[in-house]
């Protein structure tokens, strides 16, 4: 089996950079190591409308089950910071069927895809890569001009090409649940005590079923568990919602820091495998798609050329982040920020932000995968100085 890019992992950023390769004329591998494409799911299923569209799809039917337009924040002490977008700004989807969308599109442009495909070695060159691959129990070598690694949190390709892994990562769980929404269009957050570090959702699926989950440091004392089920039975607002019992239960890591290297010699990375993720929010399917058009056109374009050094494949590299570097830099300050406050400085926080001239700010410029605009918009002089105050931790670093 020869192939000119061989893609590791087929989730949306997978399958994105295999249709990327396929376009740009190359013969391309999209390896599975699970027996079905999207399963099991390890995500919250919430989409941007901007993640739809940078993978190439409109918004449908066969896997939007619900427009969300807005958030509703809910400070530890009780408080509610209603922020409304005013149009659509998010999906909760089906990711089975979104992930199968986009894999039938990799393979309608021409990729072959291998499921229950595990790598299990991998030896690399200038010019030609071999893939050690656990296919349904059998051994199987696959060569390759160039290995795109996109299989997620725990990929082994980063390290097995001595990429070492991502900065941080987070330990999130949720069930889909019966579940009263305040209202439909909005999402709910629950930042602070409820998940130390990060932050409690839930997610309408309809006016009855909601998906309802949290992420906090991997390794924290009390496990991710043991924080969901307080959520459910002592949080004031989610305990009165909650209806008992769950439909779903969903487990997976979010990794937050990109890799110091995401190339090495016939090795790309892309994805939650290189920790192209926001940390602000833990999404990693608009930030991956963009990196993955750029791996998938880097590859084929070196396969060609018979040359997949480092110093070749170094151009993605370098534009991943020109695109997303600075921004996911931000983010990783405003994650650290934010998780540093107890809770009577969230309180705090969005107390002051709870003003309409802040509201109208959010509204306008309030951005899921770039809140780095926000942020400055925040931080700006003619804002109040209890906002700059507020701020004054990371102030420099977005200004």
């Amino acid at each position: 089996m020869n192939y000119d890019v061989v893609v590791v992992g087929a989730g949306p950023v997978g399958s994105t950079a295999a249709r990327y390769a396929a376009n740009n004329g190359a013969s391309v591998l999209l390896l599975e190591e699970h027996a079905s494409i999207g399963s099991p799911v390890e995500c919250t299923g919430l989409l941007s409308t901007r993640a739809v569209s940078e993978c190439d799809v409109k918004p449908s039917d066969e896997f939007v089950l619900n427009d969300v337009r807005g958030a509703f924040i809910y400070s530890p002490g009780g408080g509610c910071l209603p922020i409304d977008g005013g149009k659509t700004k998010a999906y909760a989807v089906s990711r089975k069927m979104f992930d199968r969308r986009l894999v039938a599109m990799a393979t309608q442009a021409g990729a072959d895809i291998l499921l229950r495909a595990k790598a299990v070695g991998l030896e690399t060159g200038p010019t030609v890569q071999t893939l050690d691959v656990l296919h349904k129990g059998l051994r199987k070598t696959i060569t390759a001009g160039v290995v795109i690694g996109a299989d997620g949190v725990q990929g082994k390709i980063s390290k097995m090409a001595g990429l070492g892994q991502v900065q941080k990562v987070l330990s999130g769980i949720q069930v889909e649940a019966p579940y009263v929404s305040k209202d439909n269009d909005f999402v709910e957050l629950f930042p602070g005590s409820p998940a130390p570090g990060f932050f409690a959702w839930t997610v309408p699926l309809d006016d009855r079923i909601s998906r309802i989950g949290l992420a906090i440091p991997a390794g924290a004392e009390t496990p991710s568990l043991g924080y969901l089920n307080r959520l459910l039975s002592s949080n004031p607002h989610v305990s009165k919602q909650y209806g008992g019992g769950s439909l779903d239960l969903v487990l997976g890591g979010i990794p937050l820091g990109p890799l110091k290297r995401t190339v090495s010699e016939g090795v790309m990375i892309v994805g939650d495998a290189a920790g192209q993720v926001k940390p602000t929010s833990g999404g990693g399917v608009y930030t991956g798609a963009v990196c993955a058009k750029i791996a998938g056109e880097v590859a084929a374009l070196a396969a060609s050329e018979g040359d997949a050094s480092s110093v070749r494949l170094n151009e993605y590299e370098t534009r991943w982040r020109q695109k997303l570097g600075r921004e996911l830099g931000i983010g990783m300050k405003i994650h650290e920020y934010m998780g540093g406050l107890n809770d009577a400085e969230l309180n705090d926080l969005l107390t002051s932000m709870n003003t309409p001239a802040i509201l109208d700010m959010i509204t306008e410029y309030g951005d899921m995968d770039q809140p780095s605009v926000l942020i400055k918009k925040l931080l700006s002089p003619t804002n109040s100085l209890r906002m700059l105050n507020v701020f004054r931790a990371f102030a420099r670093t977005v200004l």
